[in-house]
């Protein structure tokens, strides 16, 4: 019979990178200037924020269109 070892070979979780993970925030900032934001806002905005503002696509080109117009 197999053994847990024998079937499983991996048994923690690969970390993530600290590599990838500053890729995807910057490609995460990409995208909100592509949306229409001010490149100076984002770059002050944190991960959280980036985030929270990306679940929302549609409202943040809407906001970036008000503020452009006025």
């Amino acid at each position: 019979m197999a053994t847990t070892a024998q079937r499983n070979k991996n048994l923690t979780r690969p970390k993530k990178s600290s590599g990838a993970r500053a890729r995807r925030q910057r490609d995460q900032k990409k995208r909100l200037v592509a949306l229409g934001l001010d490149e100076a806002i984002v770059a002050k905005m944190n991960s959280r924020e980036v985030l929270d503002k990306l679940k929302r696509p549609a409202l943040v080109a809407k906001e970036a269109g008000a503020k452009k117009e006025g």
